[in-house]
Formats: structure tokens, C-alpha cells, sequence
């Protein structure tokens, strides 16, 4: 009990300061048995290396699994580490799901609210922050995020599907099964709606090293879609983000909001 109450404590100091990162859902293993136990971490951090986070209730609106268009709850505690933790599936892909609540995190320079635009290519920003006559310093910034992660159960067949996520990358090819020859495509929704002309940041890297990704930028086309090869032995997190206006209620309330998609999973060596 001590032990479960400090790892909770601790998450929650840490929780916070690391909101820039990507967020993204770590299978122990991409590839399980039919019937075999499933975990996998939560991890926070950068270039695909990222320490890993408890499950926590109250940061919590979705955590569940999709498989052959069913959804399944998946019961967790606080404190839970891995954070999924279920039971076998049946043969076939499976889509582990979770969504956060909101967060706020406030800037204290306009520098970095700068170098975070411009590293996720919003179009006419940071102007449209001064043309609004939002102050330079010290405002702030609601976050939520919508991640996934596509597990083989079996053979893994069948296909990535909306899951109704706010914001979400959908995959086109199954990585598991189908012919990637011709490189693996994705589609970025919001809403449901086709996101076209967006960043897609990539990250890759041989499967569980835990070395520094290559990462490669994509912009999505008028359907919202991007392709790019894939390398057989290798793991995969997509990252798109998206940023919304806020008007304040009252002084305090964040002027912006932002939605982070996040997508990962493996290419077979075989």
C-alpha cells in the first residue's frame, strides 16, 4: 500500500511539467499470443524514449480497447504501472485506446510558446497570439490527449478504425498483415473530418532498443492522408497536434487549446 501511494504521489508532481512531450501508449510486447495476457506502459518524453506513468482516474476519459468493432473496458486502479493490463483476446488486431482529461500548463515566456508553434507548423502563429492582444507572458495553455496503439493478437488480422476521438490518426494498412511495399498510409481526423494539410511528425526506431528515433516530417493531403515506408523490425509513433483559440471567461482561463493524436505501432521482422 505505501509503495502503490508513493509511485501515486510521485506521478502526480511529474505529471505536469513534461507537457510539451509526446504522450504515446507502449506495448510491452506489439505481438501477443491469442489469449495471452496484453500490457502496456504509458510513456511520456521525447524522441520515442520516455519514462513510464501510472494510470491515474482523474487524468482519465477513455481507456479501453477496440477489437472487431467492439469496445472493452479495461478495469485499472491508481497507481497501476503498466497502465493496461488486461486479460487475452481473441486473434485478431487489436486497438488499445485512451484519452486524457484537460490539463493547463502556463508559459512564462513567449519564446517558447514560439519554438512550440513553430515546431508543430501552425500556419499564422505566432501572429494570430499578438493580433489577438494576448499578453507575451504568463498565459496559459488547456492540453488534452487521444492515443492509440495497434496490438497484433494472433495473426493480428483486420483494420484500424475511427474510434471516435476527438482527434485521431487512423491507420489505412494493417502493419501486421498487409503488403507494405508500398509504404504504410494514414489518415488524420478531427471531428471525424479529414484534417488536410497538417504536420505528421514520425518516429522510428528498431523495436524495443530504446535508442533515439529517426524522426521524419509528412503533410497530410486533401483527405487528411499521409504515406511513408516502413522498415520491417521497427516500431512507429505518429504525432499530430492541433490548436484551437479560446475566448476567457475571466482572467486566468487559457486562450488556447491543444489536442495531441498520437499513433504507435510495430512492422513484424517477418
Amino acid at each position: 500500500m505505501f509503495k502503490r501511494s508513493l509511485i501515486l504521489i510521485l506521478s502526480l508532481l511529474i505529471i505536469n511539467p513534461v507537457y510539451a512531450h509526446e504522450f504515446w501508449i507502449s506495448p510491452v510486447k506489439y505481438e501477443i499470443g491469442i489469449n495471452k495476457p496484453i500490457e502496456a506502459h504509458f510513456r511520456v518524453g521525447q524522441n520515442f524514449n520516455g519514462g513510464s506513468y501510472t494510470f491515474l482516474e482523474r487524468d482519465t476519459n477513455r481507456h479501453e480497447v477496440m477489437q472487431a468493432g467492439k469496445i472493452i473496458k479495461v478495469t485499472a486502479r491508481n497507481g497501476d504501472r503498466p497502465a493496461f493490463q488486461l486479460e487475452g483476446l481473441p486473434n485478431g488486431l487489436a486497438i488499445l485506446v485512451h484519452e486524457t482529461t484537460n490539463s493547463t500548463l502556463t508559459y512564462r515566456n513567449f519564446e517558447k510558446f514560439i519554438k512550440f508553434v513553430n515546431h508543430k507548423a501552425f500556419k499564422g502563429l505566432p501572429q494570430a497570439h499578438i493580433s489577438r492582444g494576448l499578453p507575451k507572458i504568463d498565459f496559459d495553455e488547456s492540453y488534452s490527449r487521444f492515443a492509440k496503439s495497434l496490438v497484433a493478437i494472433g495473426d493480428g488480422g483486420g483494420q484500424d478504425v475511427s474510434v471516435g476521438l476527438e482527434i485521431e490518426i487512423v491507420a489505412l494498412t494493417n502493419p501486421y498483415t498487409d503488403d507494405l511495399s508500398n509504404g504504410m498510409h494514414i489518415q488524420v481526423l478531427m471531428e471525424g473530418q479529414p484534417r488536410a494539410n497538417v504536420q505528421v511528425e514520425l518516429f522510428e526506431r528498431p523495436i524495443n532498443s530504446g535508442e533515439d528515433a529517426q524522426i521524419r516530417l509528412y503533410t497530410t493531403d486533401a483527405q487528411g492522408i499521409a504515406m511513408f515506408p516502413v522498415t520491417m523490425g521497427n516500431e512507429y509513433m505518429l504525432d499530430n497536434v492541433a490548436l484551437i483559440p479560446l475566448e476567457p471567461k475571466v482572467e486566468g482561463d487559457p486562450v488556447w487549446h491543444s489536442l495531441w493524436a498520437n499513433l504507435t505501432f510495430s512492422v513484424p521482422k517477418n
